[in-house]
């Protein structure tokens, strides 16, 4: 175990020194660049020397020479007399062609070389001075070894050891001294480096002595090592002062070090975070004062990674509430001494809007927090949920600091969204005791196990009232002067996220039931509607926060209603509350509803096609529910969008118009099938039911269709994925309904019911096919609507065809297999030349030549029936008169096509 602890120990020792010495070259090119700046300043004041930075611009300009005058070169006339010139540029364009000559003089300019990385500096400086880093890691070790080497052989007892152990720390710092004063510690000195590197191991020994002491020899008590720990770490921050970086760098480095090489076979003890913690207090202090922000950084890592150790080494239940202390105190620490008050004064910009806005680079102190805020969130969320009895504690540290950022933050805009790290590590505490589950969730669940006249359950109503106390503070830091839309969101959704949360993953209605936990979410609309009351009276105009704030009391109202209302009931209340939106937003511009109402609708479709969904109202409910969930929608729809007439509501408008046009859709669709089941006594088995489940398709997949053109943004593609996939499930449905179910084929589907043209092949075909129709003149890409109008003519010519052999043949012998009537071939060719007359006639009215080219395409199928099929099918006077008919058709046809081209086609002169 020693020599485990002594390898770690080594590890953690090496890798700081090597990046201290990689960094430390910083300060000798800080002496060579003011001697390179001082030889160029001199050589500028030279009054021989030319100018040293001046660039071609800068440069003067010779003097153009005189030219001699000569009988041939007219004498230039006076400036005074001289005219104008009629070219002379504008002054905006005197700017633009100056700042083109820049901008090429900068393109010209050759670029200068980059300096080298801090990286290729440090290797530059160790492999020229690594003798420093070996004597430093030789002396540091000398006294540590020193007290181990009492240990293993019991040579002195072990006051001795200390106390040597300290005059061994002692003699370093002294030494160290001598040779500063001296000889002196500059970069031109022949000693420089060597105070730094003995004062430094001095130090690593005596901290080792004090926790040896403490910890191996219990030979002081628990103030004395305090005290000694915070004496030392004052002289250290004296020592970093005086001698430099490298010193700081060593004493930091030794010091997290000294636990894990005294060899120590005591098990790790909760005062091992009070000494990492001062360590650490030293480090970021030496930073403060001299402002080398590696030393920060480097104490900032070893204070969470030897915490971590620390807390890992030692027994889970002594460590662990001692390790969730240590972590919030690393990120105080991380805040605080940086910024040298209890008030930190870190400035923007912040990391997230850094990361996403890419115009600005955080500064330091702003990149300090975060890892260490990161890392202490992970871990005091990871004990919270490991250790049964931790939980509280794990839900009490991230409040508190998300509590302290949004305090802290005020005069630290470059920490305003620090606080979403444990905010997010709160919500994950959350959810993994509810999907453990954990001891608490467990007892939450099992509170009326054993006698319903338990105690009600306080676990969930205590977390929604945690969320409700930071969306509190975020609302009271929104209203203080200056702050922006940032914590009104904050405050509108902390607190519905947590209710969210253990909805998702606690189910408290199961325990406690529906109407107990409907009232937390009824609770929560009060308070987010106490919110825009007060915003309401301090932002006057400025209705946006005011939104935000309703929008939640929408959400955390929806959330209470759908715990206790059926089915039907809920669909119905959710898009009553998409019309509220709609009147709130007529009556107090609200702009922001508009994505209450967006999502309020998809909300309602959700419930109308998946969850009751279709299969509910085909199957399950009765018909007065139907009738409440999709008329109701269908009503609330149209109202929401009467609210918004006249308004620039493109979203929300587009969202309730093609959320009516499905509601109504669907509804139709159902209510024809319920019609044919009553009617025929029929259970949906036909080729009806599956045209009917077609039209439902074909309409949802067009509703988003349209959204994708009419709406584009960020969910486009998601519009286009559904698009498609209903449109794949109504392709589906019509090719089974041409096939599987089609009634000419005999195959699964019943005889049609009904009187000629009025039967359920209407809703099988003809309805699809009007409803793909309609479609296609809303649609605005040319494929795809030509494709739709397409499918729509193809499907209503099956319907046509269908329809004529159902009048000829009648229901018994509709199969095509019974054959063809002759006047049933007849009326098959008068059912084409009428199409194509219609068409040409629609060609005259608009002017088409499209639809006069169909129309041709038409007839000529009517041509090909009648040689290929008519002839050999018919007899006698039948067969005559379909020659005769087509014949004076073709005639008419052919006049028309004539008249109409010449009425398309300019007369020639």
């Amino acid at each position: 175990m020693d020599g485990l602890l002594v390898l770690l120990g080594l590890v953690i020792l090496a890798i700081p020194v090597a990046v201290i010495y990689l960094l430390i070259s910083h300060s000798g090119l800080k002496g060579r660049v003011r001697q390179l700046e001082a030889e160029v300043t001199k050589l500028q004041l030279r009054p021989d020397a030319p100018p040293v930075a001046q660039t071609a611009r800068d440069a003067p300009k010779p003097a153009a020479e005189p030219t001699p005058a000569s009988k041939d070169t007219p004498a230039p006339e006076p400036e005074s007399t001289k005219a104008p010139d009629p070219v002379d540029r504008a002054p905006a364009e005197k700017v633009i062609a100056a700042r083109r000559a820049r901008e090429a003089e900068i393109a010209s300019t050759p670029p200068e070389p980059r300096p080298p990385s801090l990286a290729a500096r440090g290797m530059a400086w160790l492999a020229g001075h690594w003798i420093y880093a070996v004597s430093a890691l030789s002396l540091a070790l000398a006294g540590l070894f020193l007290v181990q080497y009492g240990v293993e052989n019991g040579f002195f007892p072990p006051t001795a050891r200390i106390l040597a152990a300290l005059a061994f720390g002692g003699a370093l710092i002294a030494g160290g001294e001598v040779i500063r004063r001296r000889f002196g510690d500059g970069l031109e000195a022949s000693t420089a480096y060597l105070p730094s590197v003995f004062s430094g191991a001095g130090l690593v020994s005596l901290f080792g002595a004090v926790v040896a002491a403490r910890l191996l020899y219990g030979l002081i008590g628990v103030e004395i090592a305090f005290a000694g720990l915070v004496a030392l770490g004052v002289l250290g921050l004296v020592l970093g002062w005086i001698h430099g970086p490298l010193l700081a760098g060593i004493g930091v480095i030794g010091a997290f070090a000294s636990p894990f090489l005294v060899g120590s076979e005591v098990p790790a003890t909760p005062w091992l975070f009070v000494y990492f913690g001062i360590v650490t207090a030293v480090g970021l202090g030496i930073d403060t004062l001299r402002r080398w922000a590696w030393v920060s950084a480097l104490s900032a890592a070893l204070g969470v990674v030897t915490g971590g150790l620390t807390y890992v080494a030692g027994s889970a239940g002594e460590m662990s509430l001692a390790a969730q202390v240590y972590f919030a105190v690393m990120v105080a620490l991380a805040v605080l001494i940086p910024a040298r008050g209890i008030l930190p004064d870190h400035a923007e910009p912040m990391a997230l809007r850094a990361l996403v806005d890419r115009q600005g680079w955080p500064s330091f102190p702003v990149l300090l927090v975060w890892p260490v805020l990161a890392v202490a969130s992970f871990m005091i969320t990871g004990i919270g949920a490991e250790d049964a009895g931790l939980f509280w504690p794990g839900i009490a540290v991230p409040s508190l600091l998300v509590a302290a950022f949004v305090l802290w933050s005020h005069g630290a805009p470059g920490l305003q969204d620090a606080g979403l790290v444990p905010l997010a590590g709160l919500f994950i505490l959350i959810a993994l005791e509810g999907v453990g589950p954990g001891q608490e969730a467990r007892a939450f669940a099992a509170a009326y196990a054993e006698t319903a006249e338990a105690d009600f359950p306080l676990a969930v109503s205590v977390l929604v009232a945690v969320g409700l106390a930071l969306s509190v503070l975020s609302l009271w830091r929104g209203l203080r002067p200056g702050e922006g839309v940032a914590w009104a969101i904050a405050a509108a959704v902390i607190a519905p996220a947590v209710a969210i949360v253990l909805e998702v993953t606690w189910q408290p209605a199961e325990t406690i039931g529906a109407y107990p936990w409907a009232l937390h979410g009824a609770v929560l609309a009060a308070v987010m509607t106490q919110f825009a009351i007060v915003l309401a009276r301090v932002d006057g105009d400025d209705r946006l926060r005011l939104s935000i704030c309703i929008l939640s009391a929408l959400a955390a109202l929806t959330f209470a209603i759908v715990l206790i209302l059926s089915d039907a009931a809920l669909t119905v209340a959710l898009a009553a509350l998409v019309v509220a939106a709609a009147a709130l937003d007529r009556r107090f511009e609200l702009p922001l509803m508009q994505v209450f109402i967006s999502i309020g609708v998809v909300a309602v479709g959700a419930r109308l096609i998946a969850d009751p969904g279709l299969g509910w109202a085909m199957q399950q409910a009765v018909f007065w529910e139907v009738l409440l969930a999709y008329g109701g929608a269908l009503v609330a729809f149209v109202a929401a969008l009467y609210l918004l007439r006249g308004k620039d509501r493109v979203t929300a408008q587009v969202m309730l118009d093609t959320g009516a046009w499905s509601a109504g859709g669907v509804l139709a669709s159902l209510c024809l099938s319920r019609a044919i089941e009553a009617l025929t006594g029929r259970a949906s088995e036909g080729h009806w039911e599956v045209g009917l489940f077609a039209v439902i398709w074909i309409i949802l997949a067009l509703v988003q269709v349209i959204r994708f053109e009419a709406l584009g943004g960020r969910l486009r593609w998601v519009r286009a994925g559904l698009a498609g996939l209903f449109g794949l499930i109504a392709l589906g449905a019509i090719l089974a309904s041409l096939t599987l179910f089609n009634p000419l084929l005999d195959a699964f589907s019943p005889n049609v019911h009904g009187p000629v043209l009025i039967n359920t092949l209407v809703p099988g075909y003809l309805l699809p096919a009007l409803v793909l129709l309609a479609g296609s003149t809303r649609l605005v890409g040319r494929e795809i609507r030509w494709g739709v109008f397409g499918l729509a003519c193809a499907l209503a010519a099956f319907w046509a065809f269908a329809a004529l052999r159902h009048g000829w043949q009648g229901p018994e012998t509709l199969e095509l297999r019974h054959g063809f009537l002759q006047g049933e071939l007849w009326s098959y060719t008068l059912a084409l030349l009428a199409v194509g007359a219609a068409l040409f006639y629609q060609s005259l009215a608009r002017g088409s030549v499209v639809l006069r080219r169909a129309g041709l395409v038409v007839i000529g199928l009517a041509v090909a029936k009648v040689f290929f099929v008519d002839i050999s099918g018919l007899t006698g006077l039948t067969r005559v008169l379909s020659l005769a008919v087509l014949g004076l058709s073709l005639a008419v046809l052919a006049w028309l096509d004539r008249w109409a081209q010449g009425r398309a086609d300019p007369q020639p002169e």
